[in-house]
């Protein structure tokens, strides 16, 4: 018994790639980003380059401030079948 939905892979994005495109989608400024998040710039910026994971809870304070689920963030790409 499958107690859960198999994810396909949709798309090749990366973490770093998926906040950057999000933020940007949404307007917000790496500064106004770091501003509201208490996350310095190149904090902020080392996680869009990749060079930086994004740990959960990050993820979680950046999903919030950018109106995602913290999976849209940590998983880019992936999509659940219904």
């Amino acid at each position: 018994m499958q107690d859960y939905q198999p994810a396909k892979k949709r798309t090749d994005i990366s973490v770093g790639e998926s906040v950057n495109a999000i933020r940007k989608l949404q307007n917000i400024s790496l500064g106004r980003l770091a501003k509201i998040t208490h996350i310095p710039v190149p904090t902020l910026q080392a996680i869009e380059n990749d060079a930086l994971p994004l740990d959960i809870e990050r993820a979680k304070l950046l999903a919030r401030v950018l109106r995602v689920h913290p999976a849209v963030l940590v998983f880019p790409g992936w999509e659940v079948e219904d």
